[in-house]
């Protein structure tokens, strides 16, 4: 019977964690964001204010209108759009915050793939 109930102490303690999420400390600034494309580490960097985002990747400069659903979550439609692919706004929800960074998911609006990352605070 201890046993149990120091199982269900420890369960009801695991369950009362909720992740940080200090989102609007990560409404505005300089951040980075590292991913895989063909098998190379690639290194974004994107400024954001609160109304739009620019993003600098290799040689190219793009900018994102910002529409903040709420303080973690807002939607990214690309102001100059390419093709059709870039046409399409991305869903952007902030996970988790840290000290200097946010884990972040993002999608298609009206996608079901997410994809999750890591956005660092560099100035």
């Amino acid at each position: 019977m201890r046993n149990l109930i120091l199982i269900a102490f420890s369960l009801l303690l695991c369950s009362c964690y909720a992740p940080e999420r200090n989102c609007k400390d990560f409404k505005t600034g300089t951040f980075e964001f590292e991913s895989y494309l063909n098998g190379e580490l690639e290194k974004t960097r994107f400024v954001r204010n609160d109304s739009i985002e620019v993003d600098y990747y290799k040689n190219n400069v793009d900018s994102s209108s910002v529409r903040w659903i709420n303080d973690c979550e807002y939607i990214l439609t690309n102001l100059n759009p390419k093709n059709m692919a870039e046409e399409k706004p991305l869903h952007m929800k902030i996970l988790t915050t840290e000290k200097n960074s946010y884990t972040f998911e993002f999608s298609v609006v009206g996608g079901d793939k997410k994809q999750k990352g890591v956005a660092k605070r560099v100035e």
